[in-house]
C-alpha cells in the first residue's frame, strides 16, 4: 500500500470535523419488525479538515501537503484530537491502559489494540500507527523498560524473550489514524483580498 509516514499538520487537524462510521443493513419486514446486519466488521473514520483552516498560511500548507501526496495516491498519518491515545483524554498514558493479550510462553509478538465499551459489549480496534516514543509496555503488571521494541508503521510489539505463560501483556500509547485524501480535487476559492478558503477537504481512513 502506498503510504507516507508523515503526519498532517497538527494545527489544522485540531479543528477538523468527523469521526467513526459504520455500515449497517436494515430490512423492515411487513410486520414492522426489523432485521439488522453489520456490513463492516470494523468502523471506518471520515474527516473534513477544511474547518481547521484559519489563515492563508494554513491554506498553503494544505495545498502543499496535498500535492506531495499526489492527491489520493499516498496515505498519511492523521491525529484525531478526539481519540488519539489509549487512555481517557484527561489522563496520561499508562503501561496498563490496554490488554494486548496473555503470554503463551512461545509467542514473541503482539499487536497494539484499543478496547471500546465495557462488560460483554465491546469492540477491539487494531492500532497500526503508534506515535514513536509514546508506547509503554508491561508484562504481568510490571512495566518493561527493555527487552522489547515496537514497529511504529504496523503497531506490532516484539519481545526479545516471549512473555511467560499466563502473564498479562498490557500497553499504553498515543496513535495516529492512517488516512488518505478522498478527492483528487483541491477546490480553492480566493477573494479580492487574496484570502483563501476550501469548501471541503475530505479524508478517509485506510483499512
Amino acid at each position: 500500500m502506498a503510504f507516507h509516514e508523515v503526519r498532517f499538520p497538527d494545527n489544522i487537524s485540531r479543528g477538523a470535523r468527523g469521526g467513526p462510521q459504520r455500515r449497517t443493513q436494515i430490512v423492515e419486514l411487513a410486520s414492522g419488525r426489523e432485521e439488522r446486519n453489520a456490513s463492516w466488521s470494523a468502523s471506518r473514520r471520515r474527516y473534513d479538515v477544511s474547518y481547521g483552516i484559519r489563515r492563508a498560511d494554513d491554506l498553503h500548507a494544505v495545498v502543499e501537503f496535498f500535492e506531495a501526496r499526489l492527491g489520493r495516491l499516498y496515505g498519511f498519518r492523521f491525529k484525531d484530537w478526539a481519540d488519539y491515545k489509549s487512555s481517557l483524554p484527561s489522563r496520561a498514558v499508562s503501561d496498563e491502559d490496554q490488554l494486548l493479550g496473555t503470554g503463551t510462553g512461545g509467542q514473541s509478538t503482539v499487536q497494539l489494540r484499543k478496547r471500546y465499551g465495557t462488560d460483554e459489549h465491546y469492540w477491539w480496534r487494531t492500532i497500526q500507527k503508534p506515535v514513536a516514543g509514546t508506547v509503554r509496555v508491561a508484562v504481568g503488571g510490571v512495566e518493561q523498560f527493555s527487552g522489547w521494541s515496537v514497529d511504529a508503521t504496523t503497531g506490532i510489539v516484539t519481545f526479545s524473550s516471549p512473555p511467560a505463560l499466563g502473564a498479562a501483556v498490557t500497553a499504553g500509547f498515543e496513535f495516529d489514524v492512517p488516512v488518505r485524501f478522498d478527492s483528487d480535487l483541491m477546490d480553492v476559492t480566493l477573494d479580492i483580498e487574496r484570502l483563501g478558503s476550501i469548501t471541503s477537504i475530505p479524508l478517509i481512513e485506510i483499512r
